[in-house]
């Protein structure tokens, strides 16, 4: 592996830690706390699909007349990569992005998509997207999780951008979920087969295709350029750390929740 990509790996352990070592994992018991969860979650799944177009139009040609790009390999990275998040194959053999597959879901086991659909419903360009989540009822971290994702993409430099998206998403949340949610549906008449069929799927593509892809495209993005290399670990960084907030703020929102069943 790269050696630059392995100094961000190491640079990055004491946050993952962190994040690996939450709290909010142990607050996760049944599949109410789960539904609880994926109620705020979901924003992190769509905003990572407007990371993944910020990436497309910055790195393929999107425009009429078409024109080759200069490098050929982060087309075929950012192509392949869209083509599963945004075009899959559900368990019924259908075509759905993933936050559509996350939508379906939340509804199978009775998670509240109300909000979340009026939001994306509300937004109609880049700016408009910050406005319709304050004037949402969502939490302060969500909505400042969301804000920092749209921050980078603003700020339009694509390995900042490619960072955010490659380094700053977890990947213990979908081993979690199996556990709660597999042995839910042995002990429930609900049906819970698409959710897990969603978390299988995620974690075969980012452990076997687009973790590797995303790591390529960050090598490819920065090359020799120290500068794009530091902003990488910065942005990387912030990344982990928001959504570190994230988890504090869904946390305190299921203490709360449990509280008030008592």
């Amino acid at each position: 592996m790269n050696a630059k990509i392995l100094f961000i790996e190491k640079e990055l352990q004491p946050i993952l830690k962190k994040i690996n070592g939450h709290s909010l994992y142990k607050s996760l018991t049944t599949v109410e706390d789960v539904k609880v969860f994926m109620e705020s979650h979901v924003y992190a799944v769509w905003d990572f699909m407007s990371l993944l177009k910020a990436l497309q139009l910055n790195l393929t040609t999107v425009t009429i007349p078409w024109t080759p790009k200069k490098n050929s390999n982060l087309v075929r990275f950012i192509n392949e990569i869209t083509v599963a998040e945004e075009s899959d194959i559900d368990k019924d053999g259908n075509c759905k992005s993933h936050f559509e597959m996350y939508l379906e879901a939340m509804k199978d086991m009775h998670a509240d998509t109300t909000a979340v659909l009026a939001f994306t419903n509300q937004i109609t360009n880049i700016n408009s997207v910050q406005t319709s989540l304050e004037n949402s009822s969502e939490l302060e971290a969500v909505k400042n999780f969301v804000a920092y994702t749209f921050e980078v993409i603003k700020a339009n430099k694509p390995h900042e951008i490619a960072a955010a998206f490659t380094f700053g998403r977890e990947d213990i949340i979908p081993e979690m979920f199996l556990k709660i949610v597999a042995e839910a549906s042995i002990n429930s008449s609900e049906n819970y087969d698409n959710f897990l069929y969603y978390l299988n799927r995620h974690i075969e593509l980012d452990g076997d295709e687009h973790g590797p892809l995303s790591l390529q495209m960050i090598e490819e993005l920065c090359q020799d350029d120290q500068e794009k290399w530091d902003e990488v670990l910065v942005v990387a960084k912030a990344s982990l750390q928001v959504r570190i907030d994230l988890w504090s703020g869904i946390e305190k929102q299921l203490i709360q929740h449990k509280e008030q069943l008592v």
